[in-house]
């Protein structure tokens, strides 16, 4: 495989990245959607939402693991492999969290009075910054890795 092949290879992969915030972004824009139908929730169109996003990350994961495995197969880049395998991981960790922040931000809409409830929203948006904080220096050290030469 040529250098320009290894370019094209790490290209589509910020591509796909790209395609992930997207889908962090209507997934989010969804569920701000399906909050102001409380508080007879349109639970129908949301779960079908839920479906096509996660029809979309798992999509997306499936690429991230074939560039991940040409990286290793094609390319013999164990280290950028390894940075495709941390950056999955932070991704599942990151879904699980908007899932957890868009119940507890429902459960803050209907209970407002419900001590904690405010509280629980902020301490789970606290830790996806602090995951998306990780997501950012796992890109960072993919990008230096990937343009020095091996």
């Amino acid at each position: 495989m040529s250098s320009t092949d290894f370019k094209a290879l790490v290209q589509r992969f910020y591509a796909l990245q790209e395609e992930r915030v997207e889908a962090y972004k209507l997934f989010n824009e969804g569920h701000e959607a399906y909050l102001r139908t409380g508080p007879h929730y349109d639970f129908e169109h949301y779960k079908q939402l839920v479906h096509e996003i996660a029809k979309a990350f798992a999509g997306l994961s499936k690429d991230v693991v074939h560039i991940k495995e040409s990286l290793e197969q094609d390319f013999d880049r164990q280290d950028l492999a390894g940075h495709l395998d941390q950056l999955q991981s932070k991704e599942k960790v990151k879904l699980e969290l908007t899932a957890k922040l868009q119940l507890a931000k429902q459960t803050a809409q209907d209970h407002p009075d419900e001590e904690g409830c405010q509280e629980k929203v902020q301490e789970i948006r606290q830790d996806i910054i602090k995951n998306q904080e990780a997501l950012s220096e796992i890109l960072q050290d993919f990008k230096y890795d990937s343009e020095e030469p091996e």
